[in-house]
């Protein structure tokens, strides 16, 4: 990254919530987008917190909900990032909460700290223009400004919003100040922006000092500033995680940091930023992004086409195959398949509102279930009956609990179980099983050095998640 002279610390802070309902059936509520290597061999989480690795950055904030916090932590610790803190919501409230609890926690700190927010989900190709960028802003921002980056527009987008720009500032060469705010236009006045240049997408990422934002949160919604304060003193430590208090959050306003203060302050900026930057909003953003073959097509996975033209097609495991098809979408799980024309799959988000109004699981869940311990795969269901793959970590523990409704099976593939059943403890090798029956309480661990695999066959009048009653938690769960 280019010297940002000798301006104060950059702290990253990544806001790392939304489902990401456009890019199902890949993304969904439990597992969404930004924990998904949808561009590449890493996690857009991770390829974000790499982006701000190095000289000049604190390590990063993580603001998140509590059902991704294990996930992330895991994620962060594969590309051995150690955060500052990973705070979590007890409920979404929009941006502008989120951005007043991290200024709080970075100025206990660091009271002279910038912070840099960034949703954790979107793409920037160009990282050395994307850090030439932060240098600009970081100047700026240490100055008592709040720095927007304006992504410079590509096409007459209607699903974006805009800022104008104005006036450079004085004595900070590329940094302009922010003439207005535009809502998302229809196609006519995109296009006559575009025309007439000096008009930027709103990227979402900004660049303040905790203080100046403080001051001019408690200036326009200062409801927000009192419960975030009330939240993180009434939080609690929770093994690598801060929890902030439900009630007090709670209290907080839900508006975005744009409307909470960027349009009403004097002092919003806007450094110009061409990054190679998509939010990465629906499956059509990753076919523009994707490398295309001869007939403009875009393949992930076990993909088979014929006759097909500027579709993008991907498979997460079973072969899909397209013919003859033009300008299309089609994704492939393991549980569900979607085929959407492509100029229309930002309408994907009806038919995910239309799964939950259902209660269909395939809104929130995928067959396989992230838990802090590995996962869980959903293999074959029947009539009072399941199958299931656990893949548990070396070292790993699951809860020592008990079922009222089903007993279980559990057959070891590969590695090695330690399983607790009342009280016996039973050491299983590859090939070898243990029965677990109704009522029994039991726990499985991994005391090896490599991933343990079993089958677990579950049988009984119900088979829910929720006929858990965990004794003790490893993981603090209830």
């Amino acid at each position: 990254m280019p010297p940002i002279n000798s301006a104060p610390t950059i702290h990253p802070v990544l806001l790392s919530g939304g489902s990401g309902s456009r890019l199902w059936p890949i993304s969904r509520e439990s597992y969404p987008k930004q924990l998904l290597p949808l561009v590449g061999e890493r996690t857009m989480l991770q390829d974000t917190v790499g982006r701000v690795a190095g000289e000049g950055f604190a390590p990063p904030l993580v603001i998140c909900n509590d059902e991704h916090r294990f996930v992330i932590a895991e994620q962060l610790r594969q590309i051995a990032v150690t955060p500052s803190a990973i705070a979590l919501e007890p409920t979404g409230r929009n941006t502008a909460p989120a951005a007043a609890v991290a200024a709080l926690l970075i100025a206990e700190q660091d009271p002279d700290g910038l912070l840099l927010l960034l949703p954790a989900d979107h793409v920037i190709r160009d990282a050395e223009a994307f850090h030439a960028a932060v240098a600009a802003a970081a100047s700026a921002a240490a100055a008592g400004n709040l720095v927007t980056f304006g992504i410079t527009p590509t096409a007459p987008e209607t699903g974006y919003g805009y800022i104008r720009q104005g006036a450079e500032l004085t004595g900070h060469g590329g940094v302009f100040q922010v003439d207005a705010f535009v809502e998302k236009p229809g196609i006519g006045k995109a296009a006559d922006m575009l025309a007439a240049g000096g008009h930027f997408w709103n990227g979402g990422m900004f660049l303040f000092s905790a203080a100046k934002l403080l001051a001019e949160m408690e200036k326009f919604e200062p409801a927000i500033v009192a419960a975030c304060r009330e939240a993180i003193a009434k939080g609690s430590r929770d093994l690598d995680f801060f929890r902030l208090d439900p009630e007090a959050f709670g209290k907080a306003p839900s508006i975005s940091i744009d409307y909470a203060v960027m349009e009403r302050t004097d002092a919003a900026v806007v450094v110009p930023a061409t990054i190679g930057w998509t939010d990465v909003g629906a499956w059509s953003a990753l076919w523009d992004i994707g490398a295309k073959d001869e007939n403009g097509n875009v393949f992930v996975g076990d993909v088979m086409t014929e006759d097909a033209r500027n579709c993008y097609v991907r498979s997460e495991g079973v072969l899909t195959a397209v013919v003859g098809l033009d300008d299309v979408v089609v994704v492939a799980t393991d549980d569900a398949i979607l085929v959407a024309s492509r100029d229309k799959v930002q309408d994907i988000k009806k038919v995910v509102e239309r799964l939950k109004k259902e209660g269909r699981p395939e809104a929130k869940i995928h067959s396989r279930v992230h838990r802090p311990w590995g996962f869980y795969q959903c293999l074959h269901e029947g009539e009072r009956f399941q199958v299931k793959r656990l893949t548990v970590k070396p070292g790993a523990t699951l809860s020592l609990q008990k079922h009222y409704h089903r007993a279980e099976h559990w057959v070891v593939v590969n590695g090695t179980a330690l399983v607790t059943r009342d009280s016996d403890q039973v050491l299983l090798r590859e090939n070898e099983s243990i029965y677990i029956p109704l009522g029994a309480v039991h726990r499985l661990e991994n005391p090896g050095k490599v991933t343990l695999n079993l089958i677990e066959v579950q049988s009984g009048s119900y088979l829910g998640e929720d006929d858990i009653v965990r004794l003790t938690d490893t993981y603090g769960r209830a």
